[in-house]
């Protein structure tokens, strides 16, 4: 088994519960873990036995254009699609931030984590 951790991936979206954070946007980062059977890549050398993490980023890429109201809805929208679109992943972890939120104070980000 093994892990590919993409991590940082950051994106400027427009996802929020109010009217504002959809049209004015914020910065979003997503951290992703995908375990799998790494032998028949790590013999081959070869990316058609492997899994391909720029089609990941693709996949997470779209998702995050998709308006969404929850961190939650987005997360698990990201876990469907990639468990969807890809084979020989065994589980996922997926951390969606909201930087900066609107929330009446200072903070860095609020994050929602979910595995399958």
């Amino acid at each position: 088994m093994g892990l590919i951790q993409i991590e940082g991936m950051e994106f400027y979206s427009y996802h929020g519960h109010y009217k504002e954070e959809q049209i004015v946007g914020s910065r979003f980062l997503v951290d992703l873990t995908i375990e799998n059977d790494m032998t028949r890549p790590r013999e081959s050398d070869d990316l058609q036995d492997a899994v391909d993490y720029q089609r990941i980023y693709k996949i997470v890429k779209f998702q995050m254009e998709q308006k969404s109201n929850l961190l939650e809805h987005i997360a698990g929208r990201i876990l469907d699609a990639i468990f969807l679109e890809m084979t020989g992943i065994i589980k996922a972890t997926v951390k969606v931030s909201k930087i900066n939120p609107v929330m009446g104070g200072k903070i860095g980000s609020v994050s929602v984590v979910l595995s399958r």
